[in-house]
């Protein structure tokens, strides 16, 4: 149980009232997770949010750890005798762990330093009668005063308010400088901004700091922090004089104070504080990046689906050719085959278009890798013929996937496990077919760092970063909902709950025994006991189920409260459920309890209007325009429409249809000021932006989204030199023309 005091705190830190954050604690103390206590225990909590919730719970970790360390500093400090009152109660009041470290320094284990090879040698008296303003002997040397001002040293060293004062003062008025070291001094990097540079570390932004210190562990860059080190100093001796206002009566002694006060800054405080200062200052940057990225992630794992539709996936390839695979509906795999469209494209068109044929897919994804945007224009050209010579087949929407992360995905256990009989490239064709069907079910399988969503990312704490994605990632599956008869292993450890063993429990359950008939079915599982039930069971669904419910996000300890309003009402459950008449005539007020409040009866209302709905948005295909397929195809002027991959600090990134994404800097985002991008746009966004600068050499595009960017109306559409299509033969199907009828046949 938490103290009266860490419970103020808290409260005051989060905004949150004090029963709450109680409330918070006992369920998670309990076993609950975050999306549990978030959707099925509001009158708990008082209808907190899952971002107040893990804020909360942050929290908490963060002074059970502070509690913890003070019982060790406490244990450490009584062991050498020197724990008094006063300290005690000093460490007890304390809630930062920086300062209770300060507490603790005079007090820790230390190696042999300058101080105790002077005490060793007896100069300890000398240096207390410094301290204490005393008279100092005329036969004392300087020899001697050195060392009783080495123990000074330490002792202001130790002191908490120094060490509070000088750190203070360093983050507030150090400023970052940089050079280039001497073998980098005019050779061009990627830092060359930064070979001469300084900003003050209290403003400068997390991704400029990421990067200076990118440049200094890549030994491109020299980093310093400087801060007016004479007026510190004058600082530390006032602090001193403060503490023991005797010494000022003493010129002698203050003037070795004075001495001594600047050793300890040059050699004890300014290295320490320093390193403090700027270990803090990346934790901030890290923090920044990492929400970022958590930010990013989420918009991208809450993509519009394409659904329940059945897809063939195309991998390009130029030398290797295209691989391709065919997905029903479920995501379950057909077949496969290769095309070389770029090498043979009269062979390639007839594979493609006896696919379409026979299996009808409602969508082609091709990856937007190497040779993409190619393979992009050879399917639609082939589609196009195939509509005029055979105007009763359906014709598919092509849609332009990212290849992010396919590759991991690929080698990973997870795809071995999945498909141990296909090659590599044949498993990243899948997962670009399945992200498009599902992007948050199939990208739950690749570890979010590879997905390329993110703002220096390998630069940041990776614990942190891990925590946080992770986070997200289970957030996303829990907010939308899980599929139990379909989902795969990876997807369901994600749901609240469960876990990597409960997940494999499932699936092998399911695969022994069949599709799950009901959530009860869930207790038959070896291992999934009462909790376990209690916290999934209302994040998975079933359908088609016998308890139409089974397919909502009723939890099913709800199940009898719906069944009495459905009698309340004259009618079935079956019947009720989307039937906004008869919905509408439940009075919720009837049915308040002390278990059960307003928010829950309001969240059961409407899943009886929409059970089980989606929170995602509508599917929507990028449009790229069909004459810009490379950056030599992209001149200034021009107006495209693109998508936005990646939010930074400092701008956003733009699929405009090229291999290379361009970027919007924040100054150009929005015709109105902003200070952050994420203001202004999410991943997945759909942009008109204008290109106003193309470096091919260096492989850079800059775009503005800005209604009038200053720059000349898009010039004329570029002819591309394609190949003409060959329209004299028309396309037909079957052995007559060469090819099997199973056009997954090796070829």
């Amino acid at each position: 149980m938490i103290s009266s005091a860490v419970l103020a705190r808290i409260s005051e830190e989060t905004k949150t009232g004090a029963r709450q954050i109680q409330a918070v604690e006992q369920l998670l103390a309990g076993g609950a997770t975050v999306p549990f206590i978030a959707r099925y225990r509001k009158e708990a909590h008082g209808n907190l949010d899952e971002v107040q919730i893990t804020a909360i719970k942050t929290r908490l970790g963060y002074y059970t750890e502070l509690e913890e360390r003070k019982a060790t500093i406490l244990k450490s400090i009584d062991s050498q005798g020197k724990l008094t009152d006063e300290l005690k109660e000093l460490i007890e009041a304390c809630y930062q762990k920086t300062k209770l470290e300060d507490l603790y320094q005079p007090y820790k284990p230390k190696r042999r330093t300058k101080a105790q090879i002077a005490k060793e040698k007896g100069f300890e008296p000398l240096a207390d009668t410094i301290w204490s303003g005393g008279t100092i002997g005329e036969d004392v040397s300087e020899e001697d005063l050195q060392y009783a001002r080495d123990i000074i040293a330490e002792r202001i060293a130790d002191m908490a308010e120094v060490r509070g004062m000088v750190r203070n003062q360093m983050a507030r008025e150090g400023v970052i400088r940089t050079e280039a070291v001497a073998t980098q001094s005019k050779e061009p990097t990627k830092f060359e901004q930064y070979y001469e540079f300084s900003e003050p570390i209290s403003t400068i932004p997390s991704h400029r700091y990421l990067a200076i210190r990118r440049g200094q562990a890549e030994k491109v860059l020299w980093v310093h922090l400087e801060v007016d080190k004479t007026r510190v100093i004058e600082r530390v001796v006032e602090i001193v004089l403060n503490a023991n206002s005797v010494i000022a009566r003493n010129q002698v002694a203050l003037k070795q104070i004075e001495l001594a006060a600047e050793d300890a800054y040059r050699r004890l405080l300014a290295p320490s504080c320093e390193i403090d200062v700027t270990i803090e200052k990346k934790a901030e940057a890290d923090r920044a990046a990492v929400e970022v990225f958590a930010e990013n992630l989420r918009n991208l794992l809450l993509a519009p689906p394409l659904g329940s539709k059945a897809v063939l996936a195309i991998d390009p390839g130029i030398r290797t050719g295209c691989k391709v695979a065919m997905m029903d509906s479920t995501g379950k795999y057909l077949g496969k085959t290769v095309i070389f469209p770029m090498q043979k494209e009269l062979e390639s068109e007839k594979i493609i278009a006896t696919i379409v044929a026979k299996y009808k897919p409602e969508a082609i994804a091709i990856g937007n890798g190497t040779a993409g945007r190619e393979t992009e224009a050879f399917v639609r050209s082939t589609l196009k013929k195939l509509a005029q010579q055979h105007p009763e087949i359906p014709i598919p929407t092509v849609v332009s996937v990212s290849e992010s992360g396919a590759s991991v995905y690929s080698a990973s256990e997870i795809a071995r496990k999945e498909f141990p009989d296909l090659d590599l490239t044949v498993r990243g064709a899948i997962s670009i077919g399945r992200r498009l069907q599902d992007p948050l079910a199939e990208l739950v399988k690749i570890d979010p760092k590879a997905i390329g969503v993110g703002q220096y990312q390998h630069d940041v704490q990776q614990t942190l970063l891990s925590e946080k994605l992770d986070e997200v990632v289970v957030s996303c599956v829990n907010a939308v909902g899980v599929e139990l008869n379909t989902a795969s292993a990876p997807l369901l450890e994600r749901v609240s709950g469960l876990g990597p063993s409960l997940a494999k429990s499932i699936v092998e359950w399911r695969d022994a025994n069949g599709c799950f008939k009901s959530r009860e079915d869930l207790k038959k599982v070896a291992g999934l006991g009462a909790k376990a039930f209690e916290q999934c069971a209302g994040f998975l669904r079933i359908r088609g189920a016998a308890n139409p419910l089974d397919s909502s996000a009723v939890h099913p300890e709800r199940y009898a409260l719906v069944e009495k309003m459905a009698a309340d009402v004259g009618t079935s459950i079956g019947s009720l459920i989307g039937d906004s008449k008869a919905v509408s005539k439940i009075n919720i007020k009837s049915y308040i309890t002390n278990e059960v409040g307003e928010p829950t009866l309001k969240d059961i209302l409407n899943e009886l209007l929409k059970p089980g709905r989606d929170p995602r948005k509508s599917f929507e295909p990028p449009k790229f325009r069909d004459d810009v397929m490379k950056i030599e195809d992209v001149k200034e002027g021009m107006k495209l429409e693109g998508v936005v991959t990646n939010v930074a600090k400092f701008g956003a990134f733009v699929d405009i249809g090229v291999h290379q994404d361009g970027l919007i800097h924040i100054s150009e985002l929005s015709d109105n000021f902003i200070q952050d991008p994420a203001s202004a746009v999410k991943v997945g966004d759909r942009l008109t932006v204008t290109v106003i600068g193309v470096d091919k050499e260096r492989g850079r595009i800059s775009l503005s989204a800005k209604s009038k960017p200053g720059l000349a109306q898009a010039p004329g559409a570029i002819s591309l030199g394609k190949k003409p299509v060959n329209k004299s033969r028309p396309m037909t199907f079957g052995r007559s023309d060469g090819f099997s009828c199973n056009p997954f046949a090796s070829l």
